[in-house]
Formats: C-alpha cells, structure tokens, sequence
C-alpha cells in the first residue's frame, strides 16, 4: 500500500489549498489553544467544507484530551472524517469518543524506544473499537510547558521494527520534505504526518514547503 500524506495544522485557505492541490491525502485542524495552529470550530468547519468541495482528501481534527461537549461539537459541527486524539487519553477514554462520536479515531503516542511503541497497541482492538490506527510521534520536550506535538522533534525510526506486520500506522516528528523519503523507505508507514516541517515560522505554513514535501512523499512511495 502506498504511504499518504497528511499535512496537520492548517489554519489558512491559501496553506489549504497548496495542500490540496499538491495532493495531499489528508489536512489536520487543530483545536487546542496553547497550540499556535489553533483554529475556531466555525474556522475549521470552513476549511472543512473548503476540502469536502475540491474532493480527495480527507479532514482529520486533532484534539487534545477532549471533553465530551468539545468532541460532540466536532461532529456536529466540523463532520471531520477521523478525530486524531494527541492528549494523555487512556484506552478506553479513545474507544468512548469514537463511541459518541461515530468517527475513526487515529491515537498519537509519544515513543522514545521499542517499548513504547510495544505499548501502544493497546489502543488497537479486533472489534473496531478502539483506535483506527497508531501515530508515532516523538516524545515533546520534558517542559511542562511544551505542546504534545508539533514541536519538530525526531525520534529513532529504527524502534518502529516493532510495529511492522502488526497493524498500518502513522509517522510523525521531525519529517521535512529533506527527510520524509526516507522516512518511508526505513519505516514503511501508512501515513507520513508533517507540521512544522512545512512552515516558514512556528504556525505558518509555507505553501512552496508542502509542495516539496508531497513532492518527495510522493516521489517514494513510488519508488
């Protein structure tokens, strides 16, 4: 199966529209204020419609550690295809909100070795009721201060030797249009996920950026 792309943290309809015109498979809205990619519900839900229109991709809004009145405004609202949850959420805290919500659930996981990503499975269940997929992210900076994600941060890729044949999972963390093809080379991943690879300064986006990077994505997984 061929690696897609998600482009996470659009927050303008130019970033949006390099996105989707280069290709991308799917776009993240984030909805957490400390983060400097936050976007309104009304804000998202128009760049929501903006990709329902042009076809082809698929709208992903991250939240972290939800309440049930955020997560039922999201689907009401927003009507993302998946909910990409990136807070502290516990096993069954994920298969809720993809109860309420009717929505697939992609579960971020900060990793540092082997055994965490070991770990994360627990958030897969053979019913369908739990996560839809994994996303390996890097673990965020020991500042009680610093975001749970999005901060440009690498992890070994060599530890997700324990995730092959188990289930299709996503990469996050550090990927830039320099690196992400080989990232899909070494790790195989179903997705590739990039925010501040692709911005000119912390929450902008650079549409010339995310078009390298579905460049070279692309570009791989046709290799």
């Amino acid at each position: 199966m061929s690696t897609r792309v998600k482009i996470c943290g659009i927050r303008t309809s130019d970033a949006l529209d390099a996105a989707l015109e280069a290709g991308a498979d799917l776009v993240g809205l984030v909805l957490y204020p400390k983060s400097p990619r936050n976007v309104s519900l009304d804000e998202a839900a128009a760049l929501a419609a903006r990709v329902r229109e042009h076809g082809g991709a698929e709208v992903v809004t991250l939240l972290v550690d939800p309440d049930d009145a955020l997560v039922e405004a999201v689907a009401e609202t927003i009507k993302p295809d998946l909910i990409q949850l990136h807070g502290h959420e516990t096993p069954a805290r994920v298969e809720a909100v993809r109860k309420s919500s009717g929505l697939r659930i992609l579960k971020a996981v900060p990793v540092g070795d082997a055994d965490d990503v070991a770990a994360a499975f627990a958030y897969l269940k053979s019913d369908g009721a739990g996560a839809e997929m994994l996303l390996f992210d890097a673990k965020p900076p020991a500042d009680p201060g610093s975001l749970p994600g999005g901060n440009g941060l690498s992890f070994d890729w060599r530890i997700l030797e324990a995730a092959k044949g188990r289930a299709p999972f996503a990469l996050a963390g550090g990927l830039t249009p320099e690196n992400v093809a080989a990232a899909i080379a070494l790790t195989q991943a179903a997705i590739v996920d990039v925010s501040s690879g692709v911005e000119s300064r912390p929450g902008e986006k650079d549409p010339e950026r995310i078009r390298r990077f579905l460049k070279a994505a692309k570009a791989a997984k046709q290799a």
